[in-house]
């Protein structure tokens, strides 16, 4: 009953801040007009959905904090600390980059800062050793020596993955509701999984099903059609959310594979294409399986409720599977991934028969090319 609190709070929270937000883009005038050629958006929408996400979070959280007497010994008040302004860094910079639409060089410093909070907040830092899935646990308490003090291992590969994390969400912003809708589905897997007796975290769950809740309340103004879009702080702060989740008094990294699985394998996929093709990795194109869906003649809503269903299919075996279960169940995922990639192939050639590379960028005509930069849900 008082997770259920938890969710309701945030939802309502959500509900009620999202139309002031959107206010608050028009009156700033930070609004997406359907410019460039990757927007699939019919007529100029308010940015800054994340803002609302975030504010309802935070506000639950602050709410959880006082009445909900979670453990600190568990998940010191530092932990809090670093994922508040790691947050805020994130949905800041990126109404800054809304607004005045910043150069890549730049905008990975806000990723980047935000991931090193969480570094220095200690969340999944003091992880000695990890889970095999072949049996027993594999050790990573090593240290490197960094010029002239001591990074642990496991630091920078908290690091690498925040970042990961954040860039798959970031770049998985093309849709209505896609990002926010498997966040979503990401928040309620780790809420189920630390309910669970193998794992049993309540503060690992709280903040699960409080972030749930104030994305489903952002979410009823983002689903197609939309009328608000995450921006760049909202795209990033998912993903960093859902990184913060997974470490927190420990690493439930398979389970983010999972749910993340099809968002993450895209986009390593599409930066291979780009690298492939001398293009940067850091600029936009059509190439994400959410356009190629489009592109085969699927509705956006179509598209967002197929990719829904796949990572709610592997989110939920997640919850029951053991590390064994898990690792098989991302070598069917990667299946799945091939499987759907290749159908989507053949079915745009049968489509356009005239095109004969489908992923050359300078032979689809049906591709009107790379745009200067990669932005948020419709501004890519």
């Amino acid at each position: 009953m008082i997770y259920l609190i938890y969710f309701i709070t945030s939802f309502l929270l959500a509900l009620a801040i999202t139309p002031l937000v959107k206010k608050l883009a028009g009156r700033l005038n930070i609004i997406d007009v359907p410019k460039a050629p990757r927007k699939v958006h019919e007529r100029p929408t308010p940015l800054l959905g994340g803002l609302s996400i975030y504010l309802s979070f935070l506000l639950a959280i602050l709410i959880y904090l006082n009445f909900g007497n979670p453990n600190f010994e568990i998940v010191p008040i530092k932990f809090f600390l670093g994922i508040i302004f790691g947050g805020l860094i994130l949905v800041l910079g990126g109404a800054i980059d809304d607004k005045y639409n910043l150069p890549p060089k730049i905008l990975w410093l806000f990723p980047a800062l935000a991931s090193l909070i969480i570094v220095w907040s200690g969340i999944g830092v003091g992880i000695t050793e990890i889970s095999n899935p072949f049996g027993g646990t594999i050790f990573v308490g090593y240290h490197l020596s960094l010029v002239t003090f001591n990074l642990s291992l496991v630091a920078l590969l908290v690091w690498l993955w925040m970042m990961g994390m954040i860039f798959t969400t970031k770049l998985l912003d093309g849709l209505d509701g896609l990002c926010s809708g498997i966040a979503l589905i990401g928040g309620l897997t780790m809420f189920a999984l630390s309910l669970g007796s193998r794992i049993n975290q309540p503060i690992t769950a709280s903040i699960a099903i409080i972030l749930s809740g104030a994305i489903l309340g952002y979410l009823i103004y983002a689903f197609n059609p939309a009328s608000i879009f995450l921006g760049e702080g909202g795209s990033t702060f998912l993903g960093f959310m859902l990184g913060v989740i997974s470490v927190i008094s420990g690493a439930k990294i398979a389970t983010a594979l999972l749910v993340m699985g099809i968002p993450i394998l895209d986009v390593a996929w599409v930066i291979i294409k780009r690298l492939w093709y001398r293009h940067s990795p850091f600029v936009g194109d059509r190439q994400h399986l959410h356009f190629r869906l489009l592109d085969i003649g699927l509705t956006q809503r179509q598209t967002v409720l197929v990719l829904y269903g796949i990572s709610a299919i592997f989110g939920t075996t997640a919850v029951f599977l053991q590390s064994m279960g898990k690792l098989i169940a991302l070598v069917i995922l990667f299946c799945v991934m091939l499987a759907l990639a290749m159908t989507v192939v053949v079915l745009y050639k049968k489509k356009h028969p005239h095109v004969p590379d489908l992923f050359d960028y300078n032979r689809r005509p049906s591709s009107p090319g790379p745009v200067k930069k990669i932005y948020g849900a419709g501004k890519e």
